[in-house]
């Protein structure tokens, strides 16, 4: 009779989630995962080939939990916007991951999903991944200066968020389609 398994993907990737939101990426290694799940480092290899591997289950995993929250969340851009900000807060370390990761490609495709329809409602089907480039630099610089200490020259970090939402968003506005003969009014109108 085969001996049961003691562990399961899902929770060997949890595992990898928390090691690496506590102490970093150095943090999750096959041995720690391991001892997290309760089960000696080779047993790992059952279900995961390595650690690149393992790191790649880990951005897809934390992708989807995005994608989730965005899809929970104001289907709107600003509402977008600030999910994405509350979820690189929460989730540091696994935000990170997802950009810098390779491999997770797809889950990271899933995620945009949403801004895609919310900026094409915006800016139309002509320029919505140029619209949603746009506002994940923004939104991905924004964060990541925030996450790292970058603001340095004091003032409302919140407040100058929501002016650059703002402005990301009139921006974007600015650039829909219209009807010939059609003119935006006058700024301040």
């Amino acid at each position: 009779m085969p001996t049961p398994d003691r562990t399961s993907l899902a929770d060997i990737v949890a595992a990898g989630r928390s090691l690496l939101e506590t102490g970093g990426p150095s943090a999750v290694t096959m041995s720690a995962v391991a001892a997290r799940v309760g089960v000696r480092a080779p047993s790992l290899y059952k279900r995961v080939r390595d650690r690149d591997a393992l790191i790649v289950l880990i951005a897809e995993a934390t992708a989807d939990a995005l994608t989730e929250r965005l899809a929970a969340s104001d289907p709107s851009i600003p509402g977008y916007a600030r999910t994405f900000r509350a979820f690189a807060h929460e989730q540091p370390e696994g935000f990170r991951l997802i950009f810098t990761t390779d491999g997770a490609a797809a889950a990271t495709a899933r995620s945009a999903a949403p801004l895609l329809v919310a900026v094409r409602d915006v800016v139309g089907p002509e320029h919505e991944l140029d619209a949603a480039r746009l506002f994940t630099a923004w939104a991905m610089g924004f964060v990541t200066m925030e996450l790292a200490g970058g603001f340095r020259m004091g003032g409302d970090v919140d407040g100058a968020f929501e002016f650059g939402l703002a402005a990301v968003q009139s921006g974007l506005a600015a650039q829909a389609p219209r009807a010939p003969g059609q003119v935006l009014p006058a700024h301040g109108s």
